[in-house]
């Protein structure tokens, strides 16, 4: 199971510097001046989990395989880009797979970095971005619904569909976005949100760039922006751009060194990744052998069967069942062999609910 990241916010705000940082590869540009990131830029990160690597020193694998993310970063938006402003709006079309937003928001001064809004303004800022996406989710809708109308006058079955569709044509219309629409547990609503992906039903984090000496204390707009993301119940991640740019190619350790330096436990690929996975209720279970050490991503609450299928299809489909040892007691009993001596594995069948950290070995039969 991929997660994606789409990286979104107005132009000259660290938009591009960020990615660089996230995805460790200087292959965004970053200039002093708007509209410099012109195509789309992707990049696969791995997940960073510690727990890999306990788990590589007692079996001494041939490799090691993280999860993954995919972070997509798009042109800035500009107010009035549903309407052809600037370049963003070319790719929006980019971010409609990705499953979670970070919204880059500008919560620093600095008079040798031009704002393309004139002056430091984290809510308005949030407000421009945010109404860019709720029109273009209305620009697809009303394409949807055109096609509904037509359908309708000779297939009854459209009627709801339409019914919905329109529903939330109006709720937007009002500059809402589809995250809080009433019906958006509907079944008809849910089969066109799988259609249409909408953008302003995404789950959002917002990324407030700050420079170096607000990492710690955070500074006002730091502040306006966590009031306004407890508001609408989204999560908040404070880094700074330019640290994180430093960041890159140096080793791990150098790295670490000079995050606690700093005073800070984690960069913010670290935090924008595990808070992208609690939001998205995703946890990991591991498999370990002399080949590969390899973490697997699932959402919570899935049984046996279904998070055997990430591995591969007929493991699902001809699941018998699962040997499970859980990780602490993988580590402490010093590999699979120990956990078996001290009857810490277990043998779990098809209701068995994967938790975070199982180390598993699947049966199957096809």
């Amino acid at each position: 199971m991929g997660l994606g990241v789409g990286i979104v916010g107005l132009p000259n705000i660290g938009k591009s510097t960020t990615f660089n940082a996230l995805t460790k590869a200087q292959n965004a540009q970053s200039e002093n001046y708007p509209f410099c990131t012109i195509e789309p830029n992707k990049a696969v990160v791995p997940v960073p989990d510690e727990r890999l690597k306990e788990l590589a020193k007692i079996v001494n694998p041939e490799r090691l395989q993280y999860s993954t993310v995919d972070f997509v970063d798009i042109a800035g938006l500009v107010k009035g880009a549903s309407k052809g402003e600037g370049l963003g709006n070319q790719f929006l079309s980019n971010i409609r797979e990705v499953e979670v937003i970070l919204h880059l928001v500008r919560c620093f001064e600095d008079e040798n970095v031009i704002h393309v809004e004139g002056e430091i303004d984290p809510l308005r800022d949030i407000e421009i971005i945010e109404t860019e996406l709720i029109l273009a989710d209305v620009e697809q809708l009303d394409k949807k619904i055109e096609k509904l109308n037509r359908q309708s006058k000779a297939d009854k079955s459209a009627r709801p569909i339409l019914e919905i569709a329109l529903e939330l044509k109006n709720h937007l219309d009002e500059l809402r976005p589809v995250s809080n629409f009433a019906k958006k547990d509907d079944e008809m609503f849910l089969g066109l949100n799988k259609e249409l992906r909408f953008l302003s039903g995404k789950t959002i984090i917002y990324g407030a760039n700050v420079d170096e000496d607000s990492l710690l204390e955070e500074n006002e707009y730091v502040k306006i922006v966590k009031q306004h993301a407890k508001e609408v119940g989204a999560e908040v991640v404070t880094l700074c751009a330019k640290i994180e740019e430093e960041l890159v190619g140096l080793e791990e350790d150098e790295a670490q060194e000079f995050l606690t330096e700093l005073g800070v436990k984690e960069s913010g690929l670290n935090k924008i990744i595990h808070t992208a996975f609690a939001k998205l209720n995703l946890i990991s279970y591991f498999t370990a052998g002399v080949k590969e050490v390899r973490a697997w991503t699932i959402e919570k609450g899935w049984k046996a069967p279904k998070a055997a299928s990430v591995i591969h299809n007929d493991f699902e489909k001809g699941f018998i069942r699962a040997e499970v040892i859980g990780y602490e007691d993988f580590i402490n009993n010093n590999g699979e062999h120990g956990a078996k001596e001290a009857g810490k594995m277990r043998l779990e069948g098809k209701e068995y609910e994967v938790q975070d950290g199982d180390v598993m070995h699947f049966r199957f039969n096809v």
